[in-house]
């Protein structure tokens, strides 16, 4: 796996060298654009909005419109000439509960791992946090952007969260006309709740959705005709208790079906 980053975890004055490594990877399917009429590839060409002449990659400079049709060059050095060392590394600001962090603050996700010389250093972070049951918020300068940062630590190591400051976040929706609920209502959606209360596995999880796509692209790779998904029966429940005492059924059935499969 290539590193996506490497700098230091700075925790008081203890130094670590770390390397962050992508979590996620990309396993959707992506289709190319095509002209209608032939079905050949539709190219994006980079051109000279002066000369019209065609551009390649190491002909592009980054610059900064700071008057109309005037530019500021600035070079991939001089970006890093202004950094300091400290904002070079990851800088631990305080220590924070991780459900006190609404969800829609995090970005990006990198898996973490000492550097040779770090390992104790960061067992001992890591051992220090899950213990105290907390992560760290700390920030970096990753790019051309100073970023807020979240170190969670886990049995087989940490993550690197990249956060979203205060003022990229949207205001959350208005407040909604909540509705009275009856105790029977809310018991019988506690106990739907219960019934469906599973350890998280994220093996269990496929993109279903991705894996029809794929058939439906060998079968028309292969010439076979396309036929439309069957609608599923929605049933015919008209009120809220109704709903919940029928979901409780079915999630039984289910539960019997799965047990019975293990067995």
């Amino acid at each position: 796996m290539a590193v996506a980053h490497r700098t230091l975890i700075s925790f008081g004055l203890v130094a670590i060298p770390v390397s962050l490594y992508t979590a996620i990877q990309d396993n959707d399917i992506h289709f190319n654009q095509l002209h209608k009429e032939d079905h050949e590839r539709i190219r994006y060409k980079k051109v000279c909005g002066h000369c019209g002449k065609e551009i390649s990659s190491n002909d592009i400079v980054k610059g900064y419109e700071y008057d109309k049709d005037h530019y500021v060059i600035v070079t991939e050095e001089e970006v890093e000439k202004i950094k300091t060392e400290k904002e070079k590394s990851i800088q631990i600001l305080h220590f924070a509960q991780l459900n006190q962090i609404s969800p829609v603050y995090y970005d990006k996700t990198y898996q973490v791992l000492p550097e040779p010389g770090g390992e104790k250093a960061f067992e001992l972070l890591r051992t220090a946090l899950m213990s105290e049951q907390k992560i760290a918020i700390g920030k970096t300068v990753m790019g051309t952007r100073d970023t807020l940062m979240a170190i969670i630590p886990r049995e087989d190591g940490m993550l690197i969260s990249t956060m979203f400051y205060e003022d990229e976040v949207k205001d959350l929706p208005k407040s909604y006309n909540k509705q009275s609920l009856g105790k029977e209502e809310l018991s019988m959606a506690k106990t739907l709740i219960n019934s469906m209360d599973t350890p998280f596995n994220p093996e269990e999880y496929k993109d279903e959705y991705q894996e029809k796509l794929r058939k439906l692209i060998e079968d028309k790779i292969a010439g076979k005709e396309i036929v439309a998904a069957k609608a599923a029966d929605q049933g015919n429940v008209i009120n809220l208790m109704d709903a919940l005492k029928a979901s409780i059924e079915q999630t039984k059935k289910t539960t019997t079906k799965k047990v019975k499969k293990r067995a």
